[in-house]
């Protein structure tokens, strides 16, 4: 597993995520300001280029400098907010959904091998309690 090549690849993700969000704030903003610009925006980033940010703001640069400059300023604004509090979230975030899924596993498998051992065994709700446990 090459650790670095990893990095580099979620990195690019990352940039291409903060340039999307990028792009929705500034086309929430033209949507007040400037109506038609919003739209243009919007069909512009409707074609599937913005899933790769770099290419996107590429062709942006080619359409319109001033919202390529525009949608650059922002998401550096973005990663300057974020980028402290990222990996903290994300390891949290990942350990809690594996423990999770770990969790709803064992209840899945410890349920079913309670019902094939035994399959005289109801399984019961909350909201029904077992007479015999009284």
């Amino acid at each position: 597993m090459d650790i670095k090549q990893v990095a580099k690849e979620t990195s690019k993700v990352l940039a291409s995520y903060l340039t999307y969000q990028a792009v929705r704030i500034i086309t929430d903003q033209l949507w007040e300001t400037n109506p038609g610009q919003a739209i243009w925006l919007s069909e512009f980033s409707s074609t599937g280029k913005i899933q790769d940010g770099e290419a996107y703001l590429q062709e942006m640069l080619q359409e319109n400098q001033e919202m390529a400059f525009r949608m650059m300023t922002v998401r550096e604004h973005l990663v300057q907010e974020v980028a402290d509090y990222l990996p903290e979230m994300v390891r949290e975030n990942i350990q809690k959904a594996n423990i999770d899924y770990r969790r709803q596993y064992l209840e899945r498998i410890t349920q079913l091998s309670s019902v094939e051992s035994n399959p005289e065994i109801e399984l019961q709700t909350d909201s029904e309690p077992n007479p015999d446990l009284r």
